[in-house]
Parts: structure tokens; C-alpha cells; sequence
């Protein structure tokens, strides 16, 4: 009789997960970037499927196409030339607010998408201009979380924090006064930031500023109506896993921009 003997030589491997694949869900797609970039290089042409070089040649040509959040002192007037000619609201640049996006409930997340309306969501927040356009969004925070606490956790609020939104100064802008956004009651006062009087405090000068502010806000709410009405995934509770969600969220308010500078209509 003959016996076989198979012999398994098994290849030792030094890593059975990378480190990044283990952990791609925590970071954005960026961010994901900038960590391969530093610490795996071959694994970021493998990720790409093209060299660094290439892709950093695509990006500065989509650049200019892909930037919305103004970047100078010049492109903040712009924006606030725009409010104070169609809303009569000066030094404004941009009206601030969150919107929930209704989700269904993430495996073994227990409350943490669990929001005050009694619902699960992602936090869409975002700054929009005078002609209903998105020009600063980040989306992805967990319901629970309240609009004042999104907005600190974004890299926009860190950059207004910092001074590093190159706003123009108060003697550039009208009455020499702060250059601001615009928010609702939810949010705190801040140098660069309007809200409205409470309504027990009102007298007559108080009521005409709530009523100024209150117009120009209306482009936030009216920008989410909008992409809602367009976008009836929105209306639904989309059910895919929050990073996935992310990415249409902000395919979303893409396309809404894109279809605001053409003209489109509902």
C-alpha cells in the first residue's frame, strides 16, 4: 500500500489586516488619503489606481470646479454683495443650519443616530448663500448630537475660531462693522455670528432685526426644501450603512448646486 503524504507549506504572513483597512471606516475619504500618502505609500497607488503624481494632476484641473467655500477676502464679499442685494442684509457671509437625514438604525448602534425628533439620522450641516447654493457642507455626525454641536466639530467652525477664513476686516466691510453668518436661536452669539433676540425682549428695533435676519435665513431652509423635493430618497429613510449615506448626501448637494447655477427647476 502507498501512502501519500501532503505537505502544506504555508506562506507566514506578517499582517493579516493593514492597519488602514482595519480602520477605513473612521476617516472620510481624504483623510484616508493623507494617512496612505504617509504611512503606506504602494498601498495608496494600489487605493487610487493610479500614481500620487497622476492624481494630484486631476485634482488641480477639477480644483476649481470642486472648491465652494470661498477661499479670499474677495470671495467673502462677493457672497455678502450678493445678501445685501437680493435679502437687504449687509456683511453676511452665509446663513448656518442642520438638517437631519432620516436613516435606518445602524447595526449595534444602540441611541447613537437617536435624535431629539424621535428619529434616526446624520446631521447635513451646511452654509448657504443668498441664491440658495451650498457652499459649505459636512454630513456624517451621529442625531444625537445637537446642531450647536455639529457645527463646533467642523473644520469651518475650527477656522473661524482660529481666524483663518481670511473674512474681511470691519474697516473693509459696510459701517465698519463684523463680518458674520447668519443662525438660528440654537446656536450661541459670537463675534462673527447673528442670531435673533429673544422674543420676550423685543421692542421696535429689536423686532425690525429678528424680521432682517429671519429674511435672509429663509435661503437655508428654503435650499434643504429644495434638495427634499428634488431628491425623494431624502423623504424615505435611507437604508445603507452611514458611510454610504454620506456619500449620497453628498452627491446630493452637489448635483443641487449644479442644477441652482443652470437654472433648473423643481
Amino acid at each position: 500500500m502507498i501512502v501519500y503524504h501532503y505537505t502544506s507549506k504555508r506562506k507566514m504572513r506578517r499582517k493579516w489586516v493593514k492597519n488602514w483597512l482595519a480602520r477605513r471606516d473612521l476617516f472620510g475619504h481624504m483623510p484616508l488619503l493623507k494617512q496612505l500618502n504617509e504611512n503606506e505609500p504602494n498601498d495608496l497607488k494600489n487605493y487610487l489606481r493610479m500614481s500620487k503624481t497622476d492624481f494630484d494632476r486631476l485634482l488641480d484641473l477639477l480644483r476649481p470646479r470642486i472648491t465652494k467655500v470661498p477661499q479670499t477676502s474677495k470671495d467673502w464679499k462677493e457672497v455678502a454683495n450678493g445678501f445685501k442685494d437680493r435679502w437687504q442684509m449687509i456683511n453676511c457671509g452665509g446663513c448656518i443650519d442642520g438638517k437631519h437625514i432620516r436613516i435606518c438604525q445602524p447595526a449595534r448602534s444602540g441611541a447613537l443616530y437617536y435624535n431629539y425628533k424621535n428619529f434616526y439620522s446624520i446631521v447635513l450641516m451646511a452654509i448657504v448663500n443668498h441664491n440658495y447654493e451650498l457652499i459649505y457642507v459636512d454630513v456624517g455626525k451621529q442625531g444625537r448630537i445637537s446642531d450647536g454641536g455639529v457645527i463646533q466639530a467642523t473644520t469651518f467652525y475650527r477656522r473661524l475660531q482660529n481666524e483663518t477664513l481670511n473674512l474681511p476686516k470691519p474697516m473693509d466691510c459696510e459701517e465698519d462693522l463684523n463680518f458674520v453668518f447668519n443662525r438660528d436661536a440654537a446656536f450661541s452669539l459670537e463675534e462673527h455670528v447673528l442670531k435673533p433676540f429673544p422674543q420676550k425682549s423685543l421692542n421696535y428695533e429689536r423686532r425690525i432685526y429678528n424680521y432682517r435676519l429671519s429674511r435672509a435665513r429663509n435661503v437655508v431652509e428654503n435650499a434643504f426644501g429644495l434638495i427634499a423635493s428634488r431628491f425623494r430618497i431624502l423623504q424615505t429613510s435611507i437604508n445603507v450603512n452611514p458611510n454610504d449615506t454620506n456619500y449620497i448626501v453628498l452627491a446630493i448637494c452637489t448635483l443641487h448646486n449644479f442644477l441652482i447655477k443652470h437654472n433648473s427647476c423643481v
